[in-house]
């Protein structure tokens, strides 16, 4: 028998295993991005502007397909694209939406002329600051539409649209779902 015969099915076997692997890993980054791209995104929260909601180190998870289906409403947590620092990703929780009214009386906030229940907020006030050009918004202050006025939970840690204004509606990139990390935080947020 020549040694020949065997070698060449060998080398087809090696090529098919080698290609299928290529494959297998192919798809799984194809899929990873796509997941990553169109489904969710994780995120470290870097800062103190969401707590206690969130906790500064905690892993979240933002969902992007709801938003497919619907536009942000006031109450979700929201992830958007930073308007100051390029490529950087806040969260910050949707205040009010294009058209309403946003006014801070007495450390509340009222939207529409609604005083806001936040039991997220802790009590604690949410006062105007000022903005990156040091002055402050002229309160009562109507959102424009395709924008969101967002604020951190933590109101008296937090830049939020108090500091940078209202954020258009397209640098949102997801809906705040679920804290994955630390496991004695995990849970979904709301």
């Amino acid at each position: 028998m020549d040694s020949g015969q065997h070698a060449e099915p060998r080398k087809r076997s090696i090529f098919r295993s080698i290609l299928s692997l290529v494959i297998m890993v192919a798809f799984v980054f194809g899929l990873s991005w796509a997941l990553r791209t169109f489904v969710f995104q994780p995120y470290e929260i870097p800062s103190g502007s969401m707590e206690a909601t969130i906790m500064t180190g905690d892993m979240v998870f933002s969902e992007k397909v709801s938003y497919y289906l619907r536009d942000p409403e006031p109450g979700d947590i929201v992830t958007f694209q930073d308007p100051e620092i390029p490529g950087r990703v806040l969260i910050k929780r949707c205040i009010a939406v294009g058209g309403q009214t946003v006014d801070l009386i007495d450390g509340r906030v009222v939207v529409d002329g609604v005083a806001l229940n936040e039991p997220y907020t802790h009590g604690l006030p949410s006062e105007p600051l000022k903005t990156a050009l040091g002055t402050e918004f002229s309160y009562p202050y109507t959102i424009p539409a395709g924008h969101l006025w967002v604020m951190g939970d933590n109101r008296t840690n937090s830049q939020d649209s108090r500091y940078f204004g209202a954020i258009e509606e397209n640098t949102v990139t997801g809906r705040g779902l679920l804290i994955y990390w630390p496991l004695n935080n995990f849970g979904l947020l709301g």
